[in-house]
């Protein structure tokens, strides 16, 4: 394949996965089998990963949301200053898995005591937020961060956003899956990052 070719694959694939991003909600919205949800908990290949094993998940992809870019690129906000978070859009089925249970899978999978970070990544665009769509999720949401005040069995606060969702853009194809596509790089930089290690840490031995 010649280079020029190359880039048109790319550039179709890419348009692909964003229709098929956008696509989801007007079907969910339609036939009301599925719902989808998105959050920000640092780097999006490791809350994508650790969304995508959960029953009821349908698809999870990965993205940049709460931003004042249109269109963002990797390189863009990885270097800062556009607003965007990493962040995942999670599609679900409300049959098998609630919004409330997808929340509790959210904070156990991040460090909801400090801003702009998670783990050894820094800056706001890894910042940890709940982007609700709706009335319903906004109320959820800060039950949910509420309730966890109360019961949480570490002794920092917790800084979580809870905003109003936005624009979001799906990350670059070679972003989507990484965990699967990736196994050794992923487990490398998790590990390394010390992801794990916090979270035992803030919430102990996963269940």
């Amino acid at each position: 394949m010649t280079d020029p070719q190359m880039k048109h694959a790319a550039t179709f694939a890419a348009l692909a996965l964003i229709f098929a991003v956008l696509a989801v909600p007007a079907i969910a919205a339609e036939t009301g089998e599925t719902a989808y949800a998105t959050f920000a908990g640092g780097c999006f290949w490791c809350i994508e990963a650790d969304f995508e094993k959960v029953e009821g998940v349908i698809t999870v992809t990965s993205g940049y949301t709460g931003g004042r870019v249109a269109n963002p690129t990797y390189k863009q906000v990885s270097a800062g200053g556009t607003g965007h978070a990493e962040a995942v859009r999670v599609v679900y089925d409300p049959t098998v898995i609630t919004y409330e249970e997808l929340l509790d899978v959210f904070w156990h999978n991040i460090d909801p005591t400090v801003v702009d970070r998670q783990f050894c990544d820094v800056g706001d665009q890894y910042r940890s937020g709940i982007f609700y769509h709706d009335q319903v999720q906004r109320e959820a949401a800060e039950r949910s961060r509420s309730e966890l005040e109360q019961r949480k069995p570490f002794p920092q606060p917790i800084v979580t956003e809870i905003t109003e969702e936005s624009a979001f853009y799906p990350a670059e194809v070679y972003h989507q899956d990484y965990a699967e596509k990736n196994p050794i790089r992923y487990s490398y930089y998790r590990k390394g990052c010390g992801r794990d290690s916090r979270l035992q840490e803030l919430w102990g031995e996963k269940k």
